[in-house]
């Protein structure tokens, strides 16, 4: 397997988990999701909010557009615009992706910003917003157990590898 195949891989199953974790708060009530417990953020709606916000800020980096304004998400309050926002945010990433050569993939983006600075392939910032939204939402998950969300989906990879090749071979 190639970085390209990986990488993309990587995206399409990132943006799977992302539609089933929205699909699956989308039937909570909005108590659940302002209920504050101790965690990183204090409620699940302000995690999923910090999920988007970085998601949107490696956006601008791994896209090289500098459209990213922490003012304007941070406006975005609504759950449903948290909602649409993340999986907007998901699907475009994976769209961006899967038109990437192996060579962008491996093109190095200088980043100079108020917090730090560096100089990574953009394949290492893709993996890194993977991996962050994926230690949230796993925070996301005990923090539901602990307001009474217990039905959280199965979303490990394997899962979803297996989920993808079963589904192409049926449609074959």
């Amino acid at each position: 397997m190639n970085l390209k195949t990986l990488i993309t891989h990587s995206v399409q199953y990132n943006n799977w988990v992302v539609n089933k974790y929205i699909d699956w708060l989308s039937t909570k009530s909005d108590e659940q999701l302002n209920q504050e417990v101790i965690s990183s953020f204090p409620t699940i709606l302000t995690t999923l909010h910090h999920i988007w916000q970085t998601q949107q800020y490696w956006w601008a980096y791994i896209a090289e557009n500098d459209d990213f304004d922490f003012t304007e998400i941070s406006a975005a309050v609504t759950k449903e615009e948290i909602f649409s926002g993340i999986k907007n945010n998901s699907q475009k990433l994976m769209d961006y992706v899967e038109t990437l050569s192996e060579e962008d993939l491996a093109k190095n983006v200088k980043i100079e910003s108020q917090w730090f600075q560096c100089d990574f392939s953009k394949f290492e910032y893709i993996q890194h917003v993977i991996i962050h939204g994926t230690y949230h939402r796993g925070q996301i998950v005990t923090m539901g157990r602990n307001v009474g969300i217990t039905d959280a989906p199965m979303t490990d990879y394997n899962f979803w590898n297996v989920y993808k090749n079963s589904e192409a071979t049926s449609e074959a």
